[in-house]
């Protein structure tokens, strides 16, 4: 048996993970206003999930932007702030029969990464990008779930982690 198939023993490995526990975390929501029908039950889901979770709603903020391509700047701005731990970051780009939609998703996930590395705080993706309207609407509270709920989850997990590291 090699080295690398080899399972250490518990006691052998020390394992980090974040909990759910959002009790005096500090959350930016940053939503884009285009397709609004799909993220408004996307930025509900993160709500209601954050609230769950035992955040305040003080500790609570969110803010529209136009589009998807607005996400970026707005969450290096609140970033910069110091006044958030967390970020989650929701859109929805439904792509046509134009390269539009790469130019749009594309600038929006990589600046919300870039926000997250620079400022060393989680930033959730919850932008759906789907071939169909009817994906999305699947996603925002449908039969696949909520993805605004579940990126908010992320965020709170990402947070707590890099606090116990």
């Amino acid at each position: 048996m090699s080295d690398h198939a080899r399972t250490p023993a518990a006691g052998d490995v020390r394992v980090h993970t974040g909990t759910l526990d959002a009790a005096g975390l500090r959350v930016g929501i940053v939503a884009a206003r285009f397709n609004e029908l799909v993220v408004g039950p996307l930025v509900d889901g993160a709500i209601d999930t954050l609230l769950r979770h035992k955040a305040l709603p003080a500790d609570i903020q969110v803010a529209w932007v136009p589009g998807a391509f607005e996400l970026p700047v707005v969450l290096e701005r609140m970033a910069a702030s110091g006044e958030v731990d967390a970020l989650v970051a929701l859109g929805c780009v439904v792509r046509g029969a134009t390269p539009h939609f790469d130019y749009v998703a594309g600038e929006c996930a990589s600046g919300a990464a870039a926000v997250s590395r620079t400022h060393g705080i989680p930033v959730a993706f919850g932008v759906l990008t789907t071939d169909t309207w009817e994906q999305a609407v699947e996603r925002a509270g449908g039969k696949l779930g909520n993805k605004g709920s579940e990126s908010a989850l992320a965020a709170v997990e990402t947070a707590r982690l890099l606090q116990h590291l």
